[in-house]
């Protein structure tokens, strides 16, 4: 089992959150998740853009990416106020949903996670930003994150 695994379905997933309202938050997410356990039709795979991920999911894997998107979903507004102090010129509410989403992750990471190195968090989440975000997201993402060394 790979924590890269692990990072990017919990960043789909929190992702996911931001666009539905929190009672049909649960079906969308064990949607997902059974998907990715039984992916029996690639056109369903593609619809979800899982085609490039691992797969089928296993039981180890859902309960960690499960735990981590409650513990960070708890959390959201301590990340967020964290994330207002340290982004220059930004608030949470002005940022584009992907970038906040994988800050949201990578600050969950250094503060509340203590398997993952601050440096290991940096660079998972500069390249989520590469793989999701736009041109200038890597950059953004990497110098929002350096306050928190």
């Amino acid at each position: 089992m790979k924590l890269t695994f692990i990072r990017e379905n919990t960043f789909r997933l929190l992702y996911l959150s931001t666009f539905h309202k929190e009672e049909d938050l649960d079906t969308q997410v064990e949607r997902y998740l059974e998907k990715m356990e039984n992916p029996d039709d690639i056109e369903e795979l593609k619809e979800f853009h899982l085609e490039e991920l691992e797969y089928p999911i296993k039981n180890k894997e859902k309960e960690l990416i499960l735990n981590r998107l409650k513990d960070i979903r708890e959390k959201t507004d301590e990340i967020d106020s964290l994330i207002n102090e340290s982004a220059v010129k930004w608030t949470t509410d002005r940022m584009p949903k992907t970038d906040l989403t994988i800050l949201r992750l990578a600050i969950y990471e250094i503060k509340f996670d203590e398997k993952v190195p601050t440096k290991v968090a940096v660079d998972e989440a500069v390249e989520l930003a590469k793989k999701y975000g736009t041109d200038n997201s890597p950059k953004f993402i990497n110098g929002v994150l350096a306050k928190f060394f």
